[in-house]
């Protein structure tokens, strides 16, 4: 992780709790494959498959470990009735209405039958769903965070898991964006403030203890 933009003033640590959950933001379609309305790979074409590659290894770890995943989708009536002003300021969120074409809201990896698939209709995996209950109902203290994009949804969740009262985790390689300026200041602003950004290779060690 870069250093600290913010000063000495930020930047603490909220480290690993006992109980982690694994939250998979929003890896569908849409981002990750060359047409989708929020195609990840057009400054780098590397990007989508390092997300991918890096969600399923945290994925297969957490599985292994027993530490609950947990997926996102977003989803909207075919009038997109319950998008509010959401589908106003990003109008390609209508590739999430129920019965749009493509295909482009489908998951990238499968979950398990056992893991919890939950439709939202906002950035943040907390608005309005109900993700909170369902991690304090399996004991989880620690969020840790993967998916898309960095600047939206993953920033969003990884912020109102703080405010919710759990410990965010994310993970920098599990997470892309459209240009590789908004995925680093993202991750360096979240860092500084919100969450503990770590690597790859330290989530993966984490979650296997």
């Amino acid at each position: 992780m870069s250093a600290n933009p913010h000063g000495g003033s930020f930047a603490g640590r909220v480290g690993w709790g006992a109980r982690p959950a694994v939250v998979v933001v929003d890896l569908v379609r849409a981002y990750v494959e060359d047409g989708g309305p929020f195609f990840l790979g057009g400054e780098d074409p590397t990007t989508p498959g390092r997300v991918v590659d890096a969600c399923g290894a945290l994925v297969d770890v957490a599985r292994s470990a027993g530490v609950p995943v947990v997926w996102t989708v977003v989803r909207y009536a075919p009038d997109l009735a319950d998008a509010g002003f959401f589908a106003v300021k990003v109008p390609a969120l209508a590739c999430f209405a129920e019965g749009a074409d493509g295909g482009w809201g489908e998951l990238a990896l499968a979950p398990a039958a056992d893991e919890s698939v939950l439709v939202k209709q906002h950035a943040s995996s907390f608005a309005g769903t109900s993700l909170a209950a369902t991690l304090r109902a399996r004991s989880v203290d620690t969020v840790v965070v993967a998916g898309v994009s960095t600047s939206g949804c993953v920033r969003a969740t990884g912020t109102d898991a703080l405010a919710a009262g759990f410990r965010p985790i994310v993970v920098e390689e599990a997470c892309g964006d459209r240009t590789a300026a908004l995925h680093r200041q993202n991750l360096a602003d979240l860092d500084a403030k919100y969450a503990d950004v770590v690597d790859l290779a330290s989530a993966l060690e984490a979650l296997g203890r």
